[in-house]
C-alpha cells in the first residue's frame, strides 16, 4: 500500500478541521486545565469522604459503555496518527519525525492532536468509577491525569517538537489498556500477562518520551527543532516521574506478589 495515500487519505471532519482556530482557542484557554485539575481534586478527597460511610455503587454497564468508547476514541487515533508517524519516519526519518511541527497541522494528524489534548479533560472521569465503586485510588493514578492534562494543553499552544511521539505513543498505549478495561469490566477473564504487558508498555512510553526529550534538547541547540527549556524541563521531569512511579507500580502489583505467592507454596 502507497504510505502517502494511506497518510493524506482524509476523512470529511479531518479535512473540515480548522487547527488555527484550534490552536488560537488553546493559547487563549490552557490556563483552565488549571481549574479542572482543582475541581477534580475536590471530587477525590470530597468523594472519597462521601462515600466512606455509603455502600459502593456496581456500575459495571456504565463502565463498560465508558471503556469502550475510549478505547475505540483510542485505537483511531492510534491508527490515524501512527500511519501519519510512520510516513514521516519512512519518508524523511527519526530526526524530522521529532522535530517537525507538521504534526499539529498535518491533513490528518491535525484533527486528532487537538482531540488528544481535549480528551485529557473527560479522561479524568475514569476517577469517578474508582469514587464510587469503593476501589483502591494509588497515588499514580490521580498523578497521572493531572500532569497529562496540564502538560498537554501547555504544549498544544506552543506546537512544540515531540509532540507527534508523545501523542501517538500515548493513544497506543490506551487503545490497548482500555480495550483490557472494558472487557474486565463487561465479565471477560483476562490473563494477568495483559495487565503485565499494558504496564511494560506504559514504562516503555516512559523511557522513549525521555529519549525523545533529550533528542529535542540535543536538535534544538542547533536551531534544527522547536521547543524551549521551560517546556523540555517540565516534560523531562513528568517523565521520569513516570518511569519511577510505573516501574515502583510493576514491582509492586507483579513482582512482590509472585515472590508472596512462592513463600506461601
Amino acid at each position: 500500500m502507497n504510505m502517502s495515500v494511506l497518510t493524506l487519505q482524509e476523512y470529511e471532519f479531518e479535512k473540515q478541521f480548522d487547527e488555527h482556530e484550534a490552536i488560537r482557542w488553546m493559547q487563549e484557554n490552557w490556563k483552565k486545565s488549571f481549574l479542572f485539575s482543582a475541581l477534580y481534586a475536590a471530587f477525590i478527597f470530597g468523594g472519597r469522604h462521601l462515600m466512606n460511610k455509603r455502600d459502593k455503587f456496581e456500575l459495571r454497564k456504565p463502565l463498560v459503555l465508558w471503556s469502550l468508547s475510549l478505547a475505540v476514541f483510542s485505537i483511531f487515533g492510534a491508527l490515524r496518527t501512527g500511519a501519519y508517524m510512520l510516513y514521516i519516519l519512512m519518508t524523511k526519518g527519526i530526526k524530522q519525525s521529532v522535530c517537525d511541527q507538521s504534526f499539529y497541522n498535518g491533513p490528518v494528524s491535525k484533527f486528532w492532536a487537538y482531540a488528544f489534548v481535549l480528551s485529557k479533560a473527560p479522561e479524568l472521569g475514569d476517577t469517578i468509577f474508582i469514587i464510587l465503586r469503593k476501589q483502591k485510588l494509588i497515588f499514580l493514578h490521580w498523578y497521572h491525569h493531572i500532569t497529562v492534562l496540564l502538560y498537554s494543553w501547555y504544549s498544544y499552544k506552543d506546537m512544540v517538537a515531540g509532540g507527534g511521539w508523545f501523542m501517538t505513543m500515548n493513544y497506543s498505549v490506551h487503545a490497548v489498556m482500555y480495550s483490557y478495561y472494558a472487557l474486565r469490566a463487561a465479565g471477560f477473564r483476562v490473563p494477568r500477562q495483559c495487565a503485565m504487558f499494558i504496564t511494560l508498555s506504559q514504562i516503555s512510553q516512559m523511557l522513549m518520551g525521555c529519549v525523545v526529550n533529550y533528542l529535542v534538547y540535543y536538535w534544538m541547540q542547533k536551531d534544527h527543532c522547536y521547543s524551549h527549556f521551560h517546556n523540555i524541563f517540565w516534560s523531562s521531569l513528568m517523565y521520569l516521574s513516570y518511569l519511577v512511579l510505573f516501574c515502583h507500580f510493576f514491582f509492586e502489583a507483579y513482582i512482590g506478589r509472585m515472590k508472596k505467592t512462592r513463600k506461601v507454596d
